[in-house]
């Protein structure tokens, strides 16, 4: 026998195999083989190790079998609404505790989003249904009381949406929702339902859950689903039995919750309930993702990039007629002329002496170019490892966490390509401005960050980032980040500066009176219009990953999406930074950079649009914290494209300058 590798990928999960075959006939024929020998040894000794495993999985993403009659653990993820970005912890509304609260460990991209997983006193046990089960109750009584206060809360979180998330094999909890005959999923189960018309609360106190399993092997189970439906059910409609055993009358009345009729001493009585349903089905454990993840809006993905397409065809076809006719044109007349009947040079042939001048605050200038190669390189690196499918939703928290581990790492990467810059540009105290780019973006997020955080603290929200978690980010700052750009910039600076095909003139030319539309204002108005005309719908969907709680994996579209960001930002870059240099203006640094950034006012602009169109915020706190994250996302957003921009601007500038004769 040999052994078989294979990488196999279903539905979101990914996991390594290892299968056993056997080949009798392609051992006869090479095990006379010398070459052979020690090979089979090695495949004999392989096959004595795994002949008692059938299968190897990636850790985090591998299944777990449960014989009948196992008890399952069902777990508390968090609380979250559409209408509000503050997620709660499951215990912050008083549903049934346990009597030992357990608190999982969770990763830094976990407890970044607000998720806070715990242990409930649901008790599930692999294939044994159960209709109806009180969960708890108080002392000498068979209901729970609630006070006015957390009534209140129970009606402030009905009003605003709250849904309630929970696991069960790390598989989360699902809503089905059938629309024309389509049936799609909607992650967790509301907390309760607000009626508008009658201003009535109606609190779902009893849960269905729908657990389904695949059987792998005789009398081994593994759990392919996980639906769960709320209901109302009012006290008076109960049957209590004996073991905490329920039933309910055939006409069951909602249970209302009236924070207004009660007094200040007042309590509201509540029972929870629950009940368990175990279906066989036929989803092998490699696609129980695929519920949640099934794509209803193809369509509209191909209508993006159908468009994106289109607009980068416009702009190349802009490009292509500035290149290929006029530049060509120019450059090779101007090598051509003889000697005795010089012309004079005109346009951006005049600002050669000009052109590769330092700009104003060359400091500032090289950080925000460093921190939008780092942004850049840890995007193209987290991309590259979701293509991969290494960062799939079984995977909790996997995209933050990877993102910004990738984001320290790359400050070395950063620091070097900054260095060089700044050496280029005459840039003399490299340590100081090392240190600069190593605290710029970084200071600004978590300035930005903590300023919130005293805000989210104030609301008890799980959202709030813990002060251990504030203070291991400060570490990865201080101790990982900033010594590795500062190792990027000592190398690249001992490199030195990018080669420049002409050199600068002592004294500066007189710039002329430049068109309106080459002001930096119109320019980033103009040159961010396109790309992300070409990028809008795709925002569309991040948008809803990030403040709707939705699942984001298609990035097979996002990486095309990003091509054609960067082709789009390049392009229209280098169209404006050559109209300016027509208009014998050399101060093109910052405007290329600025240029290019441009499209980040319109994802501002697009935060709002989405803020006031798809979101029904009502609380100060939870705006400041939008607007808040809106802004650094669009600031980051700036960096990202500016710097593509200026590169793309730098790479044409330094290829047209050394395509010209210049004595």
């Amino acid at each position: 026998s040999h052994i078989i590798w294979r990488w196999k990928v279903i539905g979101g999960n990914h996991w390594l195999a290892v299968e056993e075959r056997k080949h009798t006939d392609w051992l006869g024929e090479q095990r006379n083989k010398p070459e052979m020998q020690t090979w089979l040894a090695v495949l004999v000794l392989a096959l004595a190790t795994a002949s008692s495993v059938s299968a190897f999985y990636i850790p985090g993403v591998a299944p777990q079998e449960f014989q009948e009659g196992e008890e399952v653990e069902l777990k508390a993820v968090k609380l979250t609404s559409i209408h509000n970005p503050l997620p709660y912890e499951y215990y912050f509304l008083p549903f049934c505790r346990p009597e030992k609260l357990v608190k999982r460990a969770e990763n830094l991209g976990e407890v970044l989003r607000g998720d806070r997983i715990t242990n409930t006193p649901y008790r599930l046990h692999m294939r044994k249904d159960i209709a109806c089960q009180l969960l708890c109750h108080d002392q000498g009584a068979k209901s729970k009381s609630i006070n006015k206060q957390m009534t209140t809360r129970l009606a402030k979180f009905i009003k605003q949406d709250y849904r309630v998330h929970m696991l069960v094999d790390n598989l989360p909890s699902a809503t089905s929702v059938t629309v024309n005959g389509k049936t799609t999923y909607i992650e967790g189960f509301p907390v309760g339902l607000y009626m508008e018309t009658t201003k009535e609360y109606v609190l779902y106190n009893h849960v269905d859950f729908t657990i389904k399993v695949h059987q792998y092997a005789i009398g081994q189970w593994r759990i392919v689903a996980f639906e769960a439906r709320a209901s109302s059910i009012d006290p008076s409609s109960y049957t209590i039995e004996e073991g905490g055993r329920c039933s309910v009358g055939k006409a069951p009345q909602p249970l209302m919750v009236t924070p207004d009729k009660l007094g200040k001493d007042d309590t509201m009585k509540v029972m929870f309930t629950y009940g368990v349903t175990w279906e066989e089905s036929d989803i092998a454990w490699a696609s129980r993702w695929d519920a949640y993840l099934r794509m209803t809006d193809s369509q509209i993905h191909w209508f993006s990039i159908i468009n994106s397409f289109i607009t980068v065809v416009f702009l190349t076809g802009v490009c292509a007629v500035i290149i290929v006719r006029t530049l060509s044109r120019d450059i090779a007349r101007y090598n051509e002329e003889d000697e005795d009947d010089a012309m004079e040079p005109t346009g951006w042939k005049l600002v050669h002496g000009d052109v590769f001048r330092a700009p104003p605050h060359v400091s500032l200038f090289v950080t925000m170019v460093g921190s939008g190669v780092q942004l850049l390189s840890m995007f193209v690196v987290t991309l590259a490892f979701a293509l991969l499918g290494m960062l799939s939703p079984a995977s909790r928290g996997a995209l933050m966490s990877v993102a910004i581990f990738v984001f320290v790492f790359m400050g070395s990467i950063a620091g070097y390509y900054a260095a060089r810059l700044y050496k280029t540009l005459g840039g003399q105290n490299w340590k100081q401005t090392s240190i600069q780019m190593a605290i710029f973006f970084p200071g600004i997020v978590f300035s930005m960050g903590l300023f919130l955080n005293f805000f989210i603290w104030g609301k008890h929200s799980s959202g709030a980032v813990p002060f251990t978690t504030m203070i291991a980010l400060f570490c990865m700052w201080f101790g990982i980040s900033l010594p590795l750009v500062m190792s990027g910039f000592f190398f690249g600076y001992r490199k030195g500066p990018f080669e420049l095909p002409v050199s600068v003139n002592q004294i500066p030319r007189q710039i002329p009176v430049q068109p309106w539309f080459l002001s930096p204002v119109a320019s980033m108005l103009i040159a961010g219009l396109l790309p992300f005309g070409a990028v809008f719908i795709e925002l569309f969907f991040i948008y809803s990953a990030i403040w709707e709680n939705q699942f984001y994996y298609l990035f097979g579209f996002l990486f095309l999406v990003f091509i054609v960001l960067v082709i789009a930002c390049s392009e229209i870059t280098i169209v404006l930074v050559y109209m300016q240099l027509c208009a014998e203006s050399y101060e093109w640094w910052w405007q290329s950079l600025l240029t290019s950034g441009g499209v980040a006012i319109y994802v501002f602009l697009y935060s709002i649009f989405y803020y006031v169109r798809k979101l029904r915020i009502d609380d100060v706190v939870a705006s400041m914290l939008y607007f808040g994250y809106s802004a650094l996302m669009s600031f980051g957003f700036f960096l990202l494209t500016g710097t593509i921009g200026f590169f793309a601007s730098f790479w044409f500038i330094r290829r047209i300058y050394g395509a010209i004769k210049i004595e």
